[in-house]
C-alpha cells in the first residue's frame, strides 16, 4: 500500500484543469521518457483552401520536436479531385521545412483510396496498426523532407 502522502483520487476533467500542469511538467517528462533533452515547441497550424472567402478545404497539422503530423485534412466533396488536397499537403510540408522538421506523418485507413492519394503524393507506408481506430487496420505512411 502506497503511504498516504501518494494517494490521489483519479477522475476524468475538462482539458483547460489541466493546462497549467502540462506547461509545467511536459517537457521534463517527455525528457525523461525518451532518454533525451526534448525541446518541445509544440505548434498547431491549420491551413485553408479558399475560394474567394468560402473554405474549400482544410488541413490540421501539429509540429513538435522536429517532426510534422497531418491530423487532419478535408476536402468539400464538390471539389475534390482539383488539387486542392495536394495543395494543402505542400503548403502543409512547407511549413514543416520552415520549422526543420525532418518528415511528415499521417494515418489513413490502410485499404482506402485515400492511402492511393497519400502515396501518390509521395508519402510512404511506416507501419501498419491492426485494428488501432474504430477496428480497423490504419496505415502510418510518413515523408522524408530532409
Amino acid at each position: 500500500m502506497p503511504p498516504d502522502d501518494c494517494r490521489v483520487e483519479v477522475e476524468t476533467v475538462a482539458p483547460d484543469r489541466t493546462t497549467s500542469f502540462r506547461k509545467e511538467h511536459e517537457r521534463e517528462a517527455r525528457s525523461t521518457e525518451w532518454n533525451f533533452p526534448v525541446v518541445w515547441h509544440e505548434q498547431q497550424h491549420e491551413v485553408a483552401a479558399l475560394e474567394s472567402v468560402v473554405v474549400v478545404g482544410v488541413l490540421g497539422l501539429w509540429i513538435a520536436a522536429s517532426l510534422a503530423h497531418v491530423d487532419s485534412i478535408i476536402v468539400a466533396p464538390s471539389r475534390r479531385r482539383c488539387g486542392i488536397g495536394r495543395a494543402l499537403l505542400g503548403r502543409a510540408e512547407s511549413l514543416a521545412k520552415y520549422y526543420n522538421c525532418h518528415k511528415v506523418t499521417l494515418q489513413t485507413p490502410a485499404d482506402g483510396v485515400a492511402r492511393t492519394f497519400f502515396e501518390a503524393c509521395g508519402y510512404k507506408l511506416e507501419a501498419v496498426l491492426q485494428q488501432h481506430t474504430w477496428k480497423r487496420d490504419v496505415a502510418v505512411l510518413r515523408k522524408f523532407l530532409l
